[in-house]
């Protein structure tokens, strides 16, 4: 059987090692992305450029994107001349954007009442070096067809690929992911933060840590480009507001309180309103230097 050709919108730190993946595994790609100069690395390596979402869209039988915020996310699939309007028949639109799980619902509902096109939602966590190495974790929502029909082209970018339910139900799984993040890089930073003022060595706390029960993938990660003060992103200070904005709005319409959440949100917005919205998520150590 033919591989399908694939169309990937979004090819910044995240989407440029994904869609270099699907290359290499030999699928035919059009690519597209705002700034068209993120896009070279894969134009080399043979990918198509397109002009417009659109353009990519009408020449492809799978549609990813990876893009910024949910606003973009709503322009690019639904407006006049979007991905919905725009896509072949038979085509698999799937948004691997960290966004609204009502948003989504939106997207699935209307390439539906299309007909012939099909939506879902599939949002990563892995950070930029899980997308390197191929190793992201990918949260799938959507049919159960939709999910074996991606399967093939999902494990080629990542290894921890789980169906949670229907549309929308990805986006709610990576809620949940971020909101487990959000406490665990305030435990990182405060740590490591207080070891250095106490007059340990934070660079020996975290050898002997990392593997007891403190240990987690942040703070082995992100823990050393701390202490090296590389505060630049592999997930981008700006996304992860995003995203815990996304939680908070989400808890709040299920009667829930999350207040580790909120405290973490409160100080990644400090860190912003001080310039810092383009560090990674590491940047948050900042706060207490």
């Amino acid at each position: 059987m033919d591989k399908p050709v694939i169309g990937f919108i979004g090819t910044g730190v995240m989407g440029c090692s994904m869609a270099g993946h699907l290359i290499d595994a030999s699928y035919e790609l059009n690519v597209y992305n705002r700034t068209k100069e993120k896009c070279e690395p894969l134009t080399r390596k043979g990918a198509k450029l397109r002009a417009s979402p659109a353009e990519v869209a009408a020449a492809s039988d799978v549609v990813i994107t990876i893009i910024g915020f949910p606003k973009d996310v709503e322009e690019v699939y639904l407006s006049r001349g979007g991905l919905v309007e725009s896509a072949r028949g038979g085509a698999l639109l799937m948004d691997m954007t960290t966004s609204s799980p009502s948003l989504a619902v939106k997207i699935y509902d209307a390439a539906r009442a299309r007909g012939g096109v099909k939506a879902c939602d599939a949002p990563v966590t892995g950070g930029d070096r899980g997308a390197r190495e191929a190793k992201l974790s990918i949260l799938f929502g959507g049919d159960e067809e939709d999910f074996e029909r991606a399967l093939p082209i999902l494990k080629i970018m990542g290894k921890n690929i789980a169906r949670f339910g229907g549309a929308g139900s990805g986006q709610t799984a990576k809620l949940a992911n971020q909101t487990v993040i959000a406490g665990t890089m305030l435990g990182v930073c405060e740590g490591l933060a207080y070891a250095k003022r106490a007059g340990i060595d934070p660079k020996e706390l975290l050898s002997c840590i990392e593997n007891g029960a403190a240990g987690s993938w942040s703070l082995s990660n992100y823990g050393p480009r701390i202490l090296d003060g590389d505060f630049n992103p592999g997930f981008f200070v700006k996304h992860f507001v995003k995203d815990m904005k996304l939680v908070s709005e989400s808890a709040k319409s299920l009667g829930m309180s999350l207040p580790g959440l909120e405290t973490a949100l409160a100080r990644y917005q400090k860190l912003a309103g001080r310039g810092g919205e383009e560090n990674g998520t590491q940047g948050l150590y900042k706060l207490y230097e």
